[in-house]
């Protein structure tokens, strides 16, 4: 029982422990999409850079059809670069063998179908696959690390629940709880807060900033919510039709024009009492009056 406790508690074994550490490095990383290689890009995501250290959280901004997907995918491993190069903890990502990427990245998607019925810890289990091998079932140590990760997220209470009984705030804690099963360096989630409540919405990303301040993952996520990115992110990268115009704290690149330019709405932007920014459309009359 103490080796499986230990287990259930460690931090993942490369992770970064000097405070200047950088974890997660974008450089100078660009992609195309085209039909064939005789065809001109029919969308191409020009040079971005930033950095992420240990237990930050970088959120990537912009509207639709702007690269925050390619981007994600290309830090995943999933996509290689056209040019520039993705590095975790000095490793190139899409380089990595898959079975190790999977120990060192997990990935969040906007949607998780179930391809048969499953309670959630059965659910969270499958976050094991990565450290087993084929035709072997899960051991002790497996099923210890699966159900703390339900407690971290504070889904314990949903172990035996079948997944298709739960709501969607519920179901997005266990899709979290998953992937924190794998013991990942770097935690990336795309849209994580679509389709749920504002209060499901705090709950998730006040878990998540825990979570990074807790077990030191660098975590990324790609959002449309300019206010809970401002108040949770240290970090957010602002793009635009396939270009990064800004990367930095909230509070640098949350500038009034700007957003009104990636955008196209009237906004007011505010600095809370945290010292965070807060963003507010302007209704036309109101647009109006301020000319």
């Amino acid at each position: 029982m103490k080796s499986a406790a230990k287990a259930v508690i460690r931090t993942p074994v490369d992770v970064g422990r000097g405070t200047g550490e950088v974890r997660l490095s974008v450089e100078q990383v660009s992609y195309a999409y085209a039909p064939n290689p005789s065809q001109s890009p029919v969308f191409t995501l020009e040079a971005t850079s930033f950095q992420a250290k240990p237990g930050e959280i970088v959120a990537i901004l912009g509207p639709n059809a702007s690269g925050k997907s390619t981007l994600l995918k290309l830090i995943s491993g999933a996509l290689e670069p056209l040019s520039g190069r993705i590095l975790l903890n000095g490793f190139v990502t899409h380089a990595l063998e898959p079975r190790t990427r999977a120990q060192r990245i997990a990935m969040v998607l906007q949607e998780s179908p179930l391809l048969f019925p499953a309670r959630a810890w059965e659910f969270v289990l499958q976050g094991r696959h990565p450290y087993g091998r084929s035709l072997r079932f899960e051991n002790h140590e497996d099923v210890a690390i699966a159900r703390n990760a339900l407690a971290q997220v504070g889904a314990e209470h949903l172990s035996d629940r079948w997944m298709d009984q739960i709501s969607g705030g519920e179901k997005q804690r266990i899709i979290l709880a998953r992937a924190l099963a794998q013991q990942p360096l770097l935690l990336l989630l795309d849209e994580p807060t679509l389709h749920l409540d504002i209060g499901a919405q705090v709950d998730l990303l006040d878990g998540l900033r825990r979570l990074a301040a807790q077990n030191r993952y660098t975590v990324v996520v790609v959002t449309h919510e300019l206010n809970l990115a401002a108040e949770y992110a240290d970090q957010v990268a602002l793009l635009q039709k396939g270009k990064c115009l800004r990367v930095g704290p909230p509070a640098s690149v949350y500038q009034r024009d700007l957003l009104e330019q990636v955008f196209q709405t009237p906004l007011t932007v505010e600095m809370g009492a945290s010292g965070r920014p807060r963003v507010n459309a302007i209704r036309p009359r109101e647009a109006e009056s301020e000319t």
